[in-house]
């Protein structure tokens, strides 16, 4: 009878331990009440059309939630530390800018976060999302440009496209540079029409496009610009700029005219216009497509602060005007002559985002960005660009003395190319001992190795067959 009575009494005690709460290994006493559950997230888990350049995630629980001494919330591995519980079981968490065409899993492990009781999720939370695919190129483009741009816009986030600037006007002088030093070509060559005035003449012509079908048929990608000159201030008829201003040497055309089709600019405007096609026609009948990128920089420095102006006589007459020639030249070149080969990029500014053209009207963003040793501050831009621009990929369309692009890349700021500016001493003659000096006024070689070693980087060797 003792023995059932003691074996009576152990029971209740085992019972009463138990209603008391649980010990953990180290016999302290866990929380009563429940785990926090998760009820509902945005993305929702399973989603496969979010945004790209998303920013914020957020999770609701059916308590409000606190954190313990430990935060593992990852997004694809990566530690997420911006994290803000609100009411209402609600947690924001900021992350990087979500890429196109990418798949993600936010990861909540157990014993992360905890309820009003101080009682931990017991068991792993996961999300598992997808951003959308890029958009299809839109319509009318030739074969090649097509091809040219649906690849980019696959690369975005996973890959990008080394670059190089002509030096001045109709060469591959800084490609042949890196090539020289690095072993490696870069996968784009940019070419720019800045003496359009002046061809065709015994030292330019841009009717003579064998330089850039050969670097096409080598497999590089093709991208062009265009310094736009028209007269200057002076009394010289052969004088040209493309500065802003009141110097003799710097042109006061007045953009504005634009708005009126029997002035002397507009005529001019015009006939460059028809000039530069008529050079473009030459590449399209050999179906090369070309990253064309006009009237770029065009705001300057208006809206960075008072007093800022524009620099080109494009952009001198604000953001009216600017979006009008833009889409008069559009227009001009697509339709009247047929020039379907070309990817069009904006040039932004990023004070400016009144002055772009409109989505009918550009296929990409770009940005020009020097001396900008913080690659922080050169993802703040980048992402600017995706959450305005969602859609078009965005590129370093030019730099010079910038973080590495390792340090860019880890910073979130994963450019669909990038180009650093020439040096007109480094590279105009390739038979010179400047020439063989791996120093550079926008980026020495120790960038540019910087820039190879990395897996994502492409060169031109490892380009698709575009053609």
């Amino acid at each position: 009878m003792q023995k059932v009575i003691l074996q009576v009494n152990l029971y209740l005690l085992f019972v009463s331990l138990l209603s008391a709460g649980s010990c953990t290994e180290n016999g302290v006493k866990e929380p009563e009440g429940s785990p926090p559950i998760l009820m509902l997230s945005s993305p929702a888990n399973g989603e496969t059309d979010v945004l790209e350049g998303t920013t914020e995630i957020s999770l609701w629980f059916d308590v409000n939630i606190t954190f313990g001494t430990s935060r593992q919330i990852t997004l694809n591995g990566q530690s997420v530390t911006n994290l803000r519980p609100a009411l209402n079981g609600e947690l924001k968490i900021t992350v990087p800018p979500l890429q196109i065409n990418t798949e993600y899993i936010l990861l909540v492990p157990s014993q992360t976060v905890k309820g009003p009781t101080g009682v931990f999720n017991k068991s792993e939370y996961s999300i598992n999302f997808k951003t959308r695919a890029p958009a299809p190129p839109r319509e009318g483009l030739s074969p090649q440009a097509e091809k040219l741009l649906l690849f980019m816009k696959q690369q975005e986030g996973n890959a990008t496209l080394s670059g190089t600037m002509a030096n001045v006007s109709w060469n591959i002088n800084e490609a042949e540079w890196v090539h020289h030093h690095t072993g490696k070509w870069p996968a784009l060559n940019c070419f720019d029409f800045i003496h359009l005035h002046a061809s065709p003449s015994s030292w330019i012509d841009y009717s003579d496009i064998s330089t850039v079908e050969e670097w096409w048929d080598k497999g590089g990608v093709v991208s062009a610009m265009w310094h736009w000159n028209v007269p200057d201030n002076s009394s010289d008829e052969n004088s040209y700029s493309f500065y802003w201003g009141n110097q003799l040497d710097q042109t006061n055309f007045d953009v504005k005219k634009i708005e009126d089709p029997s002035s002397e600019e507009y005529k001019r405007m015009i006939y460059d216009i028809d000039k530069v096609s008529e050079y473009l026609l030459l590449l399209k009948d050999k179906n090369i497509p070309v990253i064309w990128r006009p009237l770029h920089e065009a705001a300057g420095n208006m809206g960075a602060f008072a007093g800022g102006t524009a620099w080109f006589w494009w952009g001198a007459g604000g953001a009216e005007p600017l979006k009008k020639l833009w889409r008069l030249m559009y227009d001009r070149m697509s339709h009247q002559h047929g020039l379907n080969n070309l990817i069009w990029v904006w040039t932004s500014q990023i004070t400016d985002h009144d002055w772009y053209p409109g989505d009918d009207y550009v296929d990409m963003v770009g940005r020009d960005i020097y001396n900008a040793s913080e690659a922080k501050n050169i993802d703040n831009e980048f992402a600017t660009l995706q959450q305005r621009y969602p859609g078009k990929p965005a590129a370093l369309s030019e730099c010079g003395n910038v973080a590495e692009i390792s340090k860019q890349w880890d910073a979130g700021a994963k450019w669909i190319w990038f180009m650093p500016w020439y040096d007109y001493n480094r590279t105009l003659n390739s038979n010179s001992d400047a020439f063989k000096d791996v120093s550079h006024e926008h980026a020495p070689i120790r960038w540019w190795n910087d820039a190879f070693n990395l897996p994502f980087v492409l060169t031109r060797d490892e380009l698709p067959d575009l053609k």
